[in-house]
C-alpha cells in the first residue's frame, strides 16, 4: 500500500511499483470510478469501444470520434504542462 498526495486540479502521481504491477506506461488512458466509496483506477481498453461499436453498442464513427476527443483532450493537457515548466 503506497500514500499519495493530490495536488492542485486533482493531480495525483502513482508511485512506480503500482504502475509497473498495473500495467499503466505514460499516455495510457484510466477508467476511474467511484464504487462503495472507493476511487478505483484501471487501465481503458479502446479496442474495447471499437469492437463494442459492431456489438450494438454505438457505430464505428462514435467510437472514432470519441477516441478523437479523448486523443485532442490528452494533448491539451500535455500543452497546458509543458507551458508551466
Amino acid at each position: 500500500m503506497s500514500v499519495v498526495r493530490v495536488y492542485r486540479k486533482g493531480i495525483v502521481a502513482l508511485p512506480k511499483a503500482v504502475r509497473e504491477s498495473a500495467g499503466i506506461r505514460e499516455g495510457m488512458l484510466l477508467l476511474v470510478e467511484v464504487k462503495e466509496g472507493k476511487i478505483v483506477m484501471s487501465p481503458l481498453d479502446l479496442w474495447e469501444k471499437v469492437w463494442g461499436s459492431g456489438a450494438g453498442l454505438g457505430t464505428a464513427e462514435g467510437a472514432e470520434r470519441e477516441l478523437d476527443e479523448e486523443e485532442a483532450e490528452r494533448a491539451r493537457v500535455r500543452a497546458r504542462e509543458w507551458k508551466r515548466e
